[in-house]
């Protein structure tokens, strides 16, 4: 499985490089198309097109893998969806960001097989980087690999957040933020929780916490275990969702302060 992971991951970073080309080039060409989807939650036509190229690149390359795409996700997950070779894919983390020419966005591909995450890709074509994780074989940003910043204390740390897209949530984000802008040195949000993961990878942040889907988390969270963070969550995990693509509640951190955090989140439950 080791010598597939690595395929994989050269495989997962070509998508995704590919994929941001493709989207950039649409922006600059002012091919964009912005609609709603629910709970307020922006989609564009860069993040069907994204989805598109990545689907079509895992249907001719590994016809008989399956694939989890936020845009094309249908009916609830449950833990048959997880079985054998699986594709989670992000075609535009930061969709916002990307409507409004922030460079904060990403592409984001990974592949578990049988619930495990082996290997993944994440592309941020604005910041001209690309964060590469293989499982067992370390973090890698544009080749350099990566190591999490070493923090025992949380009132020294920097860390990363988000806000849902459903307003009816923001209040308990709200009340997150408050404990964490009280408790750690400052707080982070840049509206792509998969580069805001991959910078506790590359110690940036020294922690990232926010509720999210699988597809947030599979590449980025891959990425940042191998840099050497730890990830937890603030409640129960899901019996229908494995662990490592669980993003409720998520918490992904340097070693030093991960229990720390825990127990501030937990204690506001």
């Amino acid at each position: 499985m080791k010598e597939d992971a690595q395929e994989w991951a050269i495989f997962a970073e070509k998508m995704v490089r590919l994929a941001g080309k493709k989207i950039i080039e649409l922006r600059k060409e002012s091919r964009v198309e912005v609609t709603m989807k629910s709970a307020g939650e922006l989609v564009t036509s860069a993040d069907l097109v994204s989805d598109h190229i990545i689907r079509d690149s895992i249907v001719t390359t590994y016809p008989e893998h399956g694939i989890l795409s936020e845009e094309t996700v249908g009916g609830s997950l449950t833990k048959d969806r997880f079985k054998g070779p699986l594709w989670i894919i992000d075609p535009l983390d930061g969709t916002v960001n990307y409507s409004r020419n922030f460079p904060h966005f990403a592409i984001s591909a990974a592949i578990a097989v049988d619930s495990v995450v082996w290997a993944g890709a994440v592309h941020a074509p604005d910041l001209g980087v690309t964060y590469v994780g293989v499982r067992g074989g370390g973090a890698f940003c544009n080749g350099e690999q990566l190591q999490v910043q070493p923090v025992n204390t949380l009132s020294e740390s920097v860390v990363g957040t988000g806000f849902p897209h459903d307003k009816s949530k923001v209040h308990l984000a709200l009340e997150r933020v408050n404990l964490l802008a009280t408790h750690c040195r400052d707080i982070r949000r840049l509206a792509a929780p998969a580069i805001d993961i991959c910078y506790v990878a590359s110690g940036r942040l020294d922690a990232h916490t926010e509720s999210l889907a699988p597809w947030d988390v599979a590449a980025a969270g891959l990425i940042a275990r191998e840099a050497g963070a730890i990830m937890g969550h603030v409640g129960e995990v899901s019996a229908e969702i494995p662990v490592e693509l669980y993003g409720e509640g998520v918490v992904i951190a340097s070693p030093g302060i991960v229990e720390e955090l825990l127990s501030l989140l937990r204690n506001d439950l």
